[in-house]
């Protein structure tokens, strides 16, 4: 078996904690052919990212990833602040539009907004809920890309349905992320949605990044977005001055609003 890199092994174990709730050193050892040493210094290093808990001989996720992992609990956290962000992003969006939302709570919150609209439009989604929620609407066209239902949430991942988006030409992408970064772009915790969440910011002609406080500066499993994919952030937190001149020196918009 060839020699996996760090990223690749973290992947790994991630994948299967959220399988099993837990992991020993011992079975990742055997399951990866990867010495037990290496497993407790990635263990270690993930731990301090705040990505799972050590234990005697493993690990297991923490109490705040897992609850992390339902839309429920998801969709509570923050609730001002996704809507704030959320009508902001609706000021964007012009009649005739191709949009895109991936399948986050804030993206949800956009699309309750959108219900409201008389716009025509076309919606593209990964969101079950977002599907939902705009349906009965007239004048939108809904489409919801295809894929594996994810469990705990309403969310499909994968990439059984993604030929239909060279078919389409997406005007604006939303999304959000489980954490953000300057050094690594847009993150998310379960590596199946990542891959869904590539295709769909190659396929969009402009990305807009919708994360509340506690996204920024927040460390994830996996990458889907890098720096340079992004077009503009729309935000409640107070980036720092050093910070926005790194993104204006990026080209990348910046757009803070108010909750409350």
């Amino acid at each position: 078996m060839a020699k996996m890199f760090a990223l690749e092994r973290r992947k790994i174990i991630m994948e299967k904690l959220y399988a099993r709730q837990r992991v020993t050193i011992k079975e990742l050892s055997e399951e990866m052919d990867v010495s037990e040493a290496t497993l407790r210094t990635d263990l270690t290093k993930m731990e301090e990212e705040g990505l799972l808990l050590r234990t005697h001989g493993g690990a297991i996720l923490t109490n705040e990833l897992e609850n992390e992992t339902t839309f429920s609990n998801r969709e509570r956290k923050n609730k001002n602040e996704k809507t704030a962000i959320a009508k902001q992003a609706m000021q964007l969006i012009s009649n005739a539009q191709c949009i895109m939302l991936d399948a986050s709570s804030t993206a949800l919150e956009l699309a309750r907004i959108l219900k409201t609209t008389t716009m025509r439009l076309t919606v593209v989604t990964s969101g079950i809920n977002t599907a939902l929620e705009l349906h009965d609407h007239p004048d939108i066209t809904v489409i919801l890309l295809g894929g594996i239902v994810k469990k705990g949430s309403y969310s499909l991942e994968g990439n059984l349905g993604t030929n239909i988006l060279d078919q389409i030409n997406i005007d604006l992408m939303f999304t959000s992320a489980n954490g953000f970064s300057l050094e690594t772009g847009l993150m998310d915790f379960s590596v199946y949605e990542v891959e869904l969440k590539k295709a769909m910011i190659k396929a969009s002609n402009k990305v807009i990044a919708l994360l509340d406080h506690s996204k920024i500066n927040k460390n994830s499993i996996a990458t889907f977005a890098s720096l340079d994919q992004i077009d503009l952030i729309i935000t409640d937190c107070d980036i720092s001055n050093e910070n926005r001149k790194r993104l204006e020196k990026m080209d990348i918009e910046l757009i803070t609003v108010i909750s409350g």
